[in-house]
């Protein structure tokens, strides 16, 4: 597994990792989630991104990688859904990076990011006031922003975060030559998440759901040939090589799923003329497309 700098801040990342959202389904049985965090483990993942609105996701990380602590990187979302405390406080954002360390079984978290607020929220004085307390403390290393669009611009502007989360796909690519270009030459690491947009190909009529509708649609109009590559392949390849990127974060609960997205992986960047392909055609269908939160 490709090792990268996650930005300046010190921290080595692996260039897959892990995204644990559907990991918190709790129709997933435990012996299940601990196989699959083991496995991509054993593969050679170390970034592990989660959030305590992922269900039992933080928990099921705890128990499973405690006995790897060292070895991983964990990156979770505060600043809501804390019990008794108003969202987007700084006493929320505190009382939820504690939380959040019981629920990992840990002593700090290796990345904190502020989950898709206004960035009018993200830079408050009594949220960058708790994130800077609790830095100082040893509860985080790394603290950053998920969002997307204007307000993950400004967040990347205002120099106060160390690190970003953003959606970036052949079917979201709006961010590329913008917010990922301006983190990249601030040094921040960068996150990648929703690299296969949702996989749309697997749709024949656009589905209900918001975010897979959009990305479905977006799809269809690019008109692409991946010629002799299957979709996952261009999509995760694409995405996982843009320059800027740390890590690419892709979630599956299925240890089959896992095993491949580790050889697509594993197949390095596209041939450059296919990568400059799909940016053109991005460049020609894009009506305005705005990042999918």
């Amino acid at each position: 597994m490709e090792r990268r700098p996650f930005g300046t801040t010190g921290l080595t990342v692996s260039a897959l990792g892990f995204g644990a959202g559907p990991l918190g389904d709790a129709r997933l049985g435990e012996a299940e989630a601990e196989h699959l965090l083991l496995a991509a483990a054993d593969a050679g993942i170390t970034f592990f991104d989660s959030a305590r609105s992922y269900g039992l996701s933080e928990e099921r990380l705890g128990r499973a990688l405690a006995a790897r602590r060292d070895a991983i990187v964990l990156c979770t979302k505060v600043g809501y859904g804390v019990e008794g405390l108003p969202d987007w406080t700084g006493a929320c954002v505190a009382r939820g990076i504690d939380d959040a360390l019981g629920r990992l079984r840990t002593d700090r978290l290796d990345v904190a990011l502020l989950h898709s607020c206004p960035a009018d929220v993200a830079l408050r004085d009594d949220i960058l006031g708790a994130l800077d307390a609790a830095k100082r403390a040893g509860k985080v290393r790394v603290v950053g922003y998920s969002g997307d669009n204007e307000d993950l611009a400004a967040a990347i502007d205002s120099g106060r975060f160390d690190a970003v989360e953003m959606s970036l796909s052949f079917v979201d690519q709006g961010a590329i030559d913008r917010q990922l270009a301006a983190a990249r030459a601030r040094g921040l690491g960068v996150i990648a998440k929703r690299p296969i947009g949702n996989a749309p190909w697997r749709f024949d009529a656009r589905p209900d759901a918001h975010d897979l509708g959009e990305y479905w649609a977006r799809f269809r109009a690019l008109g692409f040939d991946p010629g002799p590559l299957a979709w996952d392949e261009l999509a995760l390849r694409f995405a996982a090589f843009l320059p800027g990127v740390s890590t690419t974060i892709v979630g599956t609960t299925n240890p089959a799923n896992l095993r491949r997205n580790l050889t697509l992986f594993a197949q390095g960047p596209l041939p450059e003329a296919t990568a400059a392909a799909l940016r053109e055609a991005y460049r020609r269908a894009d009506p305005g497309w705005r990042g999918m939160i």
